[in-house]
């Protein structure tokens, strides 16, 4: 697709009907923001050599949909909202404040006790680590595995002691 301001007024019917396919009784717009935004990263991926734009759009935007109801759905099982809608928030007991006392942030460098902190503190995701680091994924995936050999070889040296 050339223009994506044609391709919108042409998919918006679609968009409505994959919400109505898919139950969605809540947040419309959002989740037809959500639709947009697949519709124009489809604009943006779209092959012609590889087939019609219709059903590439359908299953961009079905499938941006689906992934936003899973975030939801992870979000309101660790997150409960209290009676007499008091809004204090109860988050899953897993998640603590910070990394535990015995990981010694002396034995790795700075760079090494941010990423843990990133990723098991605060939550971010490997993706969002590289967009931020200006490195490849997969240069994120090699970082971690390097830091997570490092603290299993802490633990194995301290468990010796």
């Amino acid at each position: 697709m050339k223009n994506f301001d044609e391709a919108l007024i042409q998919y918006s019917p679609m968009i409505s009907a994959i919400i109505r396919k898919l139950h969605i009784y809540r947040d419309y717009d959002a989740f037809r923001q959500v639709g947009k935004i697949a519709l124009w990263q489809a604009c943006q991926r779209f092959d012609e050599s590889k087939g019609d734009f219709t059903p590439f759009a359908f299953r961009s935007i079905h499938g941006a949909m689906l992934d936003e109801l899973k975030k939801e759905s992870r979000f309101s099982s660790r997150f409960a909202v209290t009676e007499n809608e008091a809004f204090e928030w109860i988050s899953d007991d897993r998640i603590e404040d910070g990394l535990p006392e015995w990981l010694d942030a002396q034995l790795f460098s700075e760079s090494e006790y941010v990423l843990l902190d990133d990723l098991f503190v605060k939550g971010k995701s490997l993706s969002e680590l590289a967009v931020s680091s200006c490195i490849s994924l997969s240069g994120m995936k090699k970082r971690r595995e390097r830091v997570l050999k490092k603290v299993k070889a802490t633990i194995a040296s301290s468990t010796l002691k």
